[in-house]
């Protein structure tokens, strides 16, 4: 099963909540008390989303954080990056290193172009989409042959 860990998931909450008054700033506190999720945890989440320049903040008494960008301009793909590392389905999909049966795999490519479209369908959504009301998706068909088209002339 392919899955976000917790700190990620909760981090797509927290800034969604930011997401919708995004040129306000928020203390850890009030940010904790409208998600529910317990304030160690929101600070430690919002200190990585510094590191990772996905968040600014501010000390003083009207200090608080603040999204680095619009809400537009950050991705799902980019908050899951910043708390998980590069996105990647298998090992080599990073590096051929991690894996003893690089040299003769003969299926490598191909989880690279698995890969590429998942990076590319997060990256199509971001902050400002999160805070849409649900919809009920519609289908959406990636053509792998297409994406290897591609891969060919890049």
């Amino acid at each position: 099963m392919l899955r976000v860990s917790k700190l990620t998931d909760y981090a797509t909450v927290i800034l969604s909540f930011m997401a919708k008054d995004a040129s306000d700033v928020h203390a850890a506190i009030e940010i904790a008390s409208a998600t529910g999720i317990a304030l160690p945890t929101v600070s430690k989440i919002l200190k990585l989303l510094v590191h990772q320049n996905v968040l600014i903040s501010t000390r003083g008494a009207k200090g608080g954080y603040a999204l680095a960008s619009s809400p537009d301009k950050i991705t799902v793909a980019r908050v899951i990056s910043a708390l998980e590392g590069p996105i990647a389905l298998t090992e080599c999909s990073i590096s051929h290193e991690g894996c003893e049966q690089a040299s003769g795999c003969g299926i490598r490519g191909n989880w690279g172009l698995i890969n590429r479209a998942i990076h590319n369908a997060l990256e199509s959504v971001t902050l400002a989409d999160m805070i849409q009301p649900a919809m009920a998706p519609a289908e959406i068909l990636i053509p792998v042959a297409s994406l290897y088209a591609k891969e060919k002339f890049v």
